[in-house]
């Protein structure tokens, strides 16, 4: 043990050791970004499947449609009546139509302070209190007035509350299913959240003056035109590169086009054609919104509290109507209907190259280790070089006498200055502040040109 120690300290001082440091760490990046290219194959990837068997996507009758239809209309033109009324009118008269259909009406009023803008508004929602439950889980059904891009959600809202409507008549619901219409996407449902699990401000934040259980899942509608669409895409992205448990999406697209016929899409993928090009550049879209960890829909607010949520948005032009999108979340609701727990057996982590394969972390972690891996390397490099003075001998002096005598020449250790690079560091991180308090109050519509 004596002699192993020696030799390990004997290696540390010699230079030729600090020659390998860069070579490793561009081997770590290589094998890193190679890693990364071959995770499209198929020989890398796995195919989508249930994990959670109570879920059962797919296995029931679906009967909304028919009459239903001229419902949707009526509450269409109820929509396009208050297209520019202010949101406490709005919200007037939407709780008179929940309360209409029979559901427990809650409003709640909020002010957030937001890259110079004040956010304020009010939401309203309506509880349908399941028959054969205890009010201890709920599922969400979000609606919000206007959409992520500033459109009014026309379809949305209507299908939202003609769904609301179906619902009642049902009795084969064991858990409450909660309608929120938020005056907009993000900030309105981040509020609901919020409150719902009482970690709102509330000198910003309104309480809820209702609740019902435990939030099981969430399904939000993003359907602002009026013609017929021709594939669903989910969006299912959260804040911080979280992500809902991959049961629920499979489900959806199980449900979507195993029983209705529907083309599924992702990651604003319009035609994806399964092959290598495709697969890898939905794979790096799916990074850079994890990277850049911005909210995506409505759904976003809800995965930070454990919920898994997703937002359903209609693209394209084609043959399917409201009543096939409606059938979508009838179904997705039912599944989600059947659960005894909370969703939990499948992937939290993940990245998803098609509708119908993914990649698990066990599979694509190697890649950001290795690519990881390059910078300790690297540190631990510059460290141990930081520490050895300049080298006495030039180079043939040095081959010369190693040669001559066998032995390597080592160098003494010296002190480091480490004032400069703290103070580097800690005025880094202090400069830091400036840009935080320009995203925070500047306005979101400012924009910089170069």
């Amino acid at each position: 043990m004596p002699r192993l120690l020696s030799t390990a300290l004997s290696l540390r001082q010699d230079p030729r050791v600090l020659k390998a440091p860069p070579y490793i760490s561009f081997i770590c990046i290589l094998v890193g970004f190679a890693w990364l290219l071959m995770l499209p194959l198929d020989e890398y990837s796995r195919r989508t499947y249930i994990s959670e068997n109570a879920l059962l996507p797919g296995q029931v009758h679906t009967y909304f449609g028919g009459s239903e239809e001229n419902v949707l209309r009526a509450y269409r033109e109820e929509v396009d009546t208050l297209r520019d009324a202010d949101n406490y009118s709005i919200n007037n008269h939407v709780e008179v139509m929940l309360k209409n259909i029979g559901l427990k009406v809650g409003r709640q009023n909020y002010t957030y302070h937001s890259a110079g803008e004040v956010l304020n508004g009010e939401n309203v929602y309506g509880i349908l209190q399941a028959p054969r439950g205890d009010a201890t889980e709920a599922i969400v059904l979000v609606a919000a007035w206007k959409n992520t891009a500033d459109a009014v959600n026309r379809n949305g809202v209507a299908l939202a509350m003609t769904l609301a409507r179906y619902f009642k008549r049902w009795s084969l619901w064991s858990k409450d299913i909660i309608l929120v219409i938020p005056p907009d996407s993000k900030s309105g449902t981040q509020a609901w959240v919020d409150a719902y699990h009482d970690a709102h401000d509330p000198n910003k934040v309104a309480p809820l003056p209702i609740k019902s259980g435990a939030l099981q899942g969430a399904l939000a509608i993003d359907y602002p035109f009026d013609n017929k669409f021709e594939s669903l895409h989910i969006v299912y992205d959260g804040t911080n590169g979280q992500l809902p448990n991959l049961d629920l999406i499979n489900s959806i697209v199980n449900i979507a086009g195993g029983q209705m016929g529907i083309d599924t899409g992702i990651q604003d993928l319009e035609k994806h054609a399964n092959n290598y090009q495709d697969r890898l550049q939905t794979i790096f879209r799916g990074m850079l919104r994890q990277g850049l960890g911005y909210s995506t829909g409505p759904h976003s607010c809800f995965i930070p509290y454990h919920v898994d949520a997703v937002t359903l948005q209609p693209r394209g032009e084609g043959w399917h109507d409201e009543m096939a999108m409606g059938r979508v979340v009838e179904g997705t609701f039912r599944s989600l209907n059947n659960l005894l727990e909370h969703l939990h057996q499948s992937f939290f982590f993940y990245l998803l190259m098609h509708k119908d394969r993914f990649v698990s972390i066990g599979t694509y972690l190697p890649s950001a280790m290795l690519l990881a891996a390059n910078f300790s390397i690297m540190a631990i490099f510059l460290w141990v070089k930081s520490g050895q003075p300049p080298a006495p001998l030039k180079e043939k002096d040095f081959k010369s006498k190693s040669a001559t005598r066998g032995v390597s020449i080592s160098t003494p250790a010296v002190e480091r200055d480490l004032f400069l690079p703290c103070a580097v560091v800690v005025l880094g991180h202090a400069l830091s502040t400036i840009p935080l308090y320009l995203f925070n109050n500047l306005s979101a519509k400012v924009r910089f040109y170069c």
